[in-house]
């Protein structure tokens, strides 16, 4: 093998670059959008595990996670100090533990690729157990401890060539490029082989290629659709004393628009349970909204038969009805997962944070002549979840509330992500949120308007129904996972063959 060029990282200098390596990382998402950073974030991540032991390469793992979710994930400073009403240190305790805890996956995958691989990279160990590892890790962040699918590599893709795999293969998939191709320029520089640039070739290249692909087509005539966006401040939305006003506010902002055929509220938009709201309120909402022809999607708590349990929820209002119940509810935000936590900090008795979790298998909801594929706001990271409503639903609707983060990175995330999901199926989708950003996204992730944050706005737009499935949501992750077995085998065969040499 080739002396390696010198990428590889020495001592404390390995433990900075991998730091600075995952620091940068949130740069190639949004607010940003810097894509090609990924691929520079994940070459100076494997150079920093190269040339070392098992136990270097998960502290340097460690390091580059807490860079990467330091910065990415910081939001949650936000949500604990300003809306928790948490003192600023244990604020920034618990955001640290959060982030201490996500970097620790990290570790654990950096540990287990050196326990796989040699001391000094091989160059099949930098091609085929360095992407893969990549994919585990994505995969594992995503499944443990009810998971959290946030700064997905393939989400920071969508404004870049390799969009056009994203309906092919998913999102996790393109994250595997992305690292793919970080693997193929390391071997560049460690190693000397130029044949190496030519699958990054072929993955950019085909990537933007395939965008001028349309794997699904239009369904029936264009829907007048608005968004309404309250702007009703977090600390107060579910004061008693907002709730007459919060009411006037949605109903008055949506009687502006009755010559729209779908209109939709945000997450909770309507702070108080179905059944104290249904016959004053709810009810004349809907006879006022069937006699201009309309239909309105609203979220608001819904109480369970027993009277004992509560979902986060969507209604359709108008010529249908019917409810959408949460399925992923979001630790310590929708519930607290340990029932002695609550009382010993503000944050953990946050108000609405007992629902429970709808169940899995829900009809559609129709509105307006559609099948709609609901999520509500954290459900729609969770890409899987999200095509469970398809190929059925020709629209997509996300409800949410942003209100949480203040003005920090995460509104921007979500959206991006958001748009990922309407890329993936191929669906148009409306981004209904609480105090912004409220977006119209088109089938293929492009926004086509948004509203500006921290404002009372509505929105308005025709948007396409469309039909027919993408091979995403045909095949799902299965011939990714198929490549993945295929080139762990090749990388076995590989060892075995090294070994008994």
């Amino acid at each position: 093998m080739q002396k390696n060029n010198g990428l590889t990282m020495q001592g404390w200098k390995g433990h900075i670059v991998a730091l600075f390596g995952g620091a940068i990382l949130p740069l190639a998402f949004s607010p940003f959008n810097a894509y090609p950073i990924a691929v520079l974030s994940l070459i100076l991540l494997f150079a920093s595990w190269d040339n070392t032991t098992a136990k270097q390469a998960a502290w340097r793992g460690w390091l580059f996670g807490l860079g990467m979710f330091g910065v990415g994930v910081s939001w949650v400073y936000v949500a604990i100090h300003v809306f928790g009403h948490t003192s600023w240190f244990l604020a920034g305790m618990l955001t640290f533990l959060f982030v201490a805890i996500l970097a620790s996956y990290l570790a654990l995958f950096g540990w287990l690729v050196k326990k796989l691989s040699s001391y000094t990279f091989s160059l099949f160990d930098i091609a085929l157990l360095l992407p893969i590892a990549w994919f585990g890790f994505e995969l594992f962040k995503a499944w443990f401890l009810s998971g959290f699918p946030w700064l997905e590599l393939g989400v920071s893709q969508i404004e870049g060539p390799l969009a056009g795999w994203v309906p092919v293969m998913g999102v996790n998939a393109v994250s595997f490029l992305v690292a793919l191709t970080a693997s193929c320029l390391f071997i560049l520089f460690k190693y000397k082989k130029p044949l190496f640039i030519l699958p990054v070739v072929v993955i950019w290249c085909g990537g933007q290629g395939l965008q001028s692909v349309d794997w699904t087509w239009t369904a029936g005539e264009p829907i007048k659709t608005t968004i309404v966006q309250g702007n009703v401040p977090q600390d107060v939305k579910w004061s008693p004393e907002q709730l007459v006003s919060t009411l006037t506010l949605y109903q008055q902002l949506t009687e502006q628009h009755w010559d729209s055929q779908l209109v939709v509220w945000p997450e909770n938009a309507v702070p108080a349970f179905y059944h104290q709201l249904k016959d004053f309120y709810i009810e004349p909402l809907i006879k006022e909204a069937q006699q201009h022809n309309t239909d309105i999607l609203l979220g608001l708590p819904v109480e369970d038969k027993n009277g004992q349990d509560y979902y986060n929820s969507m209604m359709v209002a108008g010529q249908d009805e019917g409810f959408y119940h949460k399925r992923h509810l979001v630790p310590f935000g929708d519930y607290v997962p340990f029932a002695w936590l609550r009382g010993l900090i503000a944050f953990f008795d946050l108000p609405m944070s007992g629902f429970v979790p709808g169940p899995e298998k829900q009809s559609l909801l129709k509105a307006s002549g559609q099948q709609v594929g609901i999520s509500i706001c954290y459900e729609d990271v969770f890409s899987l979840e999200v095509l469970d409503a398809l190929p059925q639903a020709s629209i997509l609707v996300n409800a949410t509330n942003n209100a949480w983060y203040g003005d920090s990175f995460a509104p921007h995330q979500h959206l991006q992500i958001s748009r990922s999901r309407a890329l993936e199926a191929e669906r148009p989708l409306v981004r209904a949120t609480t105090n912004g950003i409220s977006a119209f996204v088109d089938y293929k992730g492009r926004i086509q308007s948004q509203t500006p944050q921290f404002e009372q706005a509505t929105l308005t737009t025709d948007i396409q129904p469309r039909q027919g499935a993408t091979p995403y949501v045909i095949a799902k992750r299965w011939p990714v996972f198929i490549l993945m077995l295929l080139m762990l085998l090749s990388w076995f065969y590989y060892h075995r063959k090294t070994d008994s040499t």
